[in-house]
């Protein structure tokens, strides 16, 4: 019996990360995730994987299994229950951290909680859950045992050898795997670039406490939400320095409540308190833990950039620390909220002038380690921009490993026997937007439109003609936005063209759509010819 597995993002990208493991007609989705919208996707909230196949194939999709919980692995999950609602697996945190977007689309959904190393069955699949380390608690490979053999998924993973909660990746579970034998290996492919080891999220507790603890006014500490750990060390430095903490940001707010009441954020009873209150003590004793680390536009730290802030007004006394690495795409967003933070006088300290983050993926002698205890028959390499791909491809060849291939996204992989196939595009498999509150609404073409009224604006031509005779009532009346900043004149010229177009346009003059082409064209020609631009030319005809 033969298998597969499809992917449906995550492959030459970061973000949208989903596989959807097929047995027997069956259907397991590893993990829903989305992107964040690049720099030309204007207007665009979120970017998702195309499951459109899924739902012409809804009867035969089993369930989900999410990995951890970041966004980019589970952030598209309610919009994919709304259409597909099947039973969803994972740890405590991560199923607590994906109900969020969940219940905030009104989606019932069947959560159900496992614990790792256990072996779980649903229909013909069983999987389990196997710990490693991440930039998230809880975060999982999963394995799945199938009539073909082991397929493993290392999620996303480091081998942390000193990680905050002592729960390392769990490296003999993975060695005992491998010598019982791997099919098929996917991972993680992030950091496949980068030389050695990625160092422990231990090791920036200290540098992180001396910023803290020799800050003489307010420290201002921006990380993920979903970074629990990194927000523990964080508030366990500016305890130890004799700082209240207040937290800023919905997400902020949400996971770290959701993580002290599983108990894996400790922060003693009387630390935190509401931000009102933090600023009614003196600046050394204050400790604000926010959102914006990323450079969202609404987030905490680029209001306050802009001395929009509600509640804080940087001076010069304040230390900003931002305890995160750009995403694709955000850095210039980034780099302009570091820039206006320094800018209001704030000491800025960041991943680039020292060390207060580490990432949360394997670099090469890390992956090398984990190719020599799996020891897979296949590898295909996953999560990672292509070039991440290629490169950890290259090591699983110099490990010996037999078959290795860079897959796309839509790609399929089949395991039938002691055969791998790949069948390219074997689904459609671009990106799906987010736009308001409309899923899939906005294709490539308005993109282009929205990019192309960005660069060049837009003309309106609005003519009146009598519905009998086609003479010309109205105008034309142009009026432009986003050309230029003095119009008038090359309007002007454009609207003598257009009289005189209709004019000697007799057989069209009354065919609606023959004179928006007319106006269109004739236009568009003279504000070419003075202007060297093509704006978008949008024609209103009023009949009389």
């Amino acid at each position: 019996m033969s298998i597969s597995i499809t992917f449906l993002g995550g492959l030459g990208e970061i973000g949208r990360n989903c596989a959807a493991l097929e047995i027997d007609g069956k259907i397991a989705l590893i993990d829903v995730g989305l992107m964040f919208p690049e720099e030309d996707m204007l207007g665009v909230d979120l970017v998702f994987p195309d499951w459109s196949w899924l739902v012409d194939r809804k009867k035969d999709v089993s369930l989900v299994v999410l990995t951890h919980g970041h966004e980019d692995h589970m952030g598209a999950l309610a919009y994919f229950l709304r259409d597909i609602n099947v039973p969803v697996y994972g740890t405590e945190l991560t199923l607590e951290l994906a109900s969020g977007r969940v219940e905030e689309l009104g989606v019932g959904a069947d959560f159900r909680t496992i614990s790792q190393k256990k072996w779980t069955s649903h229909g013909p699949f069983k999987f389990m859950l196997i710990p490693v380390s991440h930039s998230v608690p809880e975060a999982s490979a999963v394995a799945f045992d199938t009539p073909e053999g082991m397929v493993l998924h290392s999620g996303d993973f480091k081998l942390d050898p000193t990680p905050i909660d002592g729960r390392p990746t769990d490296l003999p579970a993975f060695a005992s795997l491998g010598r019982r034998g791997v099919r098929l290996l996917l991972a993680d492919s992030t950091n496949a670039e980068k030389e050695g080891f990625e160092p422990s999220e231990s090791s920036v507790g200290q540098p992180i406490a001396d910023i803290i603890r020799d800050a003489t006014g307010r420290v201002i500490a921006a990380c993920f939400s979903s970074h629990v750990h990194r927000v523990q060390q964080i508030a366990d430095a500016g305890i130890a320095a004799g700082r209240k903490i207040a937290f800023f940001g919905r997400s902020m707010h949400r996971n770290t409540t959701i993580a002290g009441d599983l108990g894996i954020l400790d922060l003693p009873e009387g630390s935190v308190v509401d931000i009102k209150d933090l600023g009614e003590l003196p600046d050394h004793e204050q400790l604000l833990i926010t959102t914006g680390s990323q450079g969202e536009p609404f987030a905490a730290l680029s209001l306050m950039s802009q001395g929009r802030h509600k509640f804080v007004e940087l001076d010069a006394d304040d230390t900003v620390l931002i305890s995160a690495k750009p995403i694709p795409g955000n850095e210039t967003a980034v780099s302009k909220v570091i820039s206006n933070l320094m800018r209001r006088g704030a000491k800025v300290v960041h991943g680039r002038n020292s060390h207060v983050h580490v990432s949360g993926h394997a670099a090469r002698e890390e992956l090398l380690t984990f190719l020599n205890l799996v020891r897979p028959k296949a590898f295909v390499p996953v999560h990672g921009e292509y070039r991440h791909l290629s490169a950890h491809a290259d090591l699983a060849r110099k490990m010996g490993v037999r078959q290795v291939d860079v897959l796309e996204d839509g790609d399929r992989v089949i395991v039938d026997g002691k055969r791998t196939l790949v069948e390219r595009r074997a689904v459609p498999a671009g990106y799906v937007y987010l736009d308001g509150s409309a899923v899939g609404d906005v294709q490539n073409a308005v993109l282009r439109d929205r990019s192309h009224l960005a660069d060049e604006g837009v003309v309106v031509v609005t003519v009146g003609i009598d519905h009998g005779t086609g003479e010309i009532t109205y105008g034309p009346d142009l009026d432009s936005h986003g050309m230029m900043d003095a119009p008038t004149t090359v309007l002007n010229k454009a609207a003598d063209a257009v009289r005189s177009a209709i004019d000697s346009h007799e057989s069209g003059r009354t065919d609606h759509a023959e004179l928006q082409k007319t106006v269109r064209q004739a236009a568009g020609k003279v504000i070419r010819a003075e202007t060297a631009r093509r704006p978008v030319i949008i024609p209103v005809i009023i009949e009389v």
